[in-house]
This record gives structure tokens, sequence and C-alpha cells, in this order.
């Protein structure tokens, strides 16, 4: 069962729009779809709101802190809810998968992404899951922070609203635990 779902992302109006902040992106269309309303929670370092997820309660968290600083939010609210690192879900951007895919996975390294080394980190371990949406790599020679930081094409723009479109619509079974059939379909 996931209790929480942490959106990895940079605040400021600056990133909204970037491929880096798709975690971002992912939450605040899940919150609109279900009403969900977000409220700044300075205690944990970002702004939460409280969503009915296969008919149960469950936290969304955008870390207000930078990307390579989200651990310090995401390890402040799962002390306060006494939450187990399998029980938080972790939805980021994806270079190793081309815009437009979707995959669920369960724990693993952090493969070079600054969000997850930094929630690694701060939970003591990599034992949670994690939703990632592929926004590609960079062409040959382009710079991987620039990339990330940059807006997608309007083409890999749409191709990321329909992975997280899919993404969402798996969300149902994702947090009530039926991890491995969503496995089955979405990484198949």
């Amino acid at each position: 069962m996931i209790k929480l779902m942490v959106g990895l992302g940079n605040p400021g109006q600056q990133y909204e729009k970037t491929r880096h902040n798709a975690g971002f992106l992912f939450l605040d269309s899940l919150a609109a779809e279900r009403s969900c309303v977000w409220s700044n929670k300075p205690g944990f370092q970002g702004f939460m709101s409280e969503c009915n997820i296969a008919a149960e309660k469950v936290l969304l968290l955008k870390p207000q802190a930078f990307m390579n600083r989200s651990g310090q939010s995401v390890g402040k609210v799962a002390r306060y809810y006494k939450l187990e690192p399998q029980d938080i879900l972790v939805i980021h951007d994806e270079l190793d998968f081309d815009a437009g895919v979707v995959k669920l996975k369960k724990d693993g390294g952090h493969a070079g992404h600054n969000g997850l080394r930094d929630i690694i980190a701060h939970l003591g371990s990599k034992d949670f899951y994690r939703l990632r949406i592929g926004i590609g790599r960079p062409p040959a020679g382009g710079v991987v922070a620039d990339y990330v930081l940059s807006a997608p094409s309007k083409a890999d723009g749409q191709l990321m609203l329909s992975a997280i479109d899919q993404g969402r619509g798996f969300i149902d079974q994702i947090a009530a635990g039926d991890i491995a059939a969503v496995m089955n379909k979405m990484n198949g």
C-alpha cells in the first residue's frame, strides 16, 4: 500500500515546464483530476495534499528544496508519518527512456539522479517505488544538466504528457499495492 507519493522537480517558475519537473507535472495532474488542494508546509519543506486514491487517504508531496535536496523533505514527512520506504512512490524524470515511456520499479540505485540520491541518503534505504517518466537523452555532445533543465520540444512535451496520463491511469492499482500486475502491464 502506497501512503506517500513524491513528485520530483525544482521550485520556481523558471523550472515549471522543464523535463526535470516531470514528477511535479504528474502530481499536479493527479491532484487536479482528484480535486485535491495543495498547501504549503514549511516544516516539511514542501507542498502537500491529501488525496483519496484506491479508497484510502494518500499524501502527495512536492519538495520545495532544489532537486538535489529533495531527500530532506521526504525524510521529514516519512519520519513524521512513520512511513517505511516501501510505503513511498517517487515520480521522477528518466533519461534512459525515450519521451513517452513510463515504467514502474521497486528499489535500485540512483543512476546519477541527484533527487533519488538524496532521498536514498535521507531514508537510509533504496527500498521505495519509482514511477519513471521518460524524457530521452540530450543529443551527442549535449550537457545533461542543460538538457534536463530546459523545456522539451513540442513533440516531446506531448509524449511526456501522454506518459503522465498513462501512469495516472494505473495510480489506483499502484496505491492499492497491486504492483506486480501494474509492472506486467506497464513494463511489458
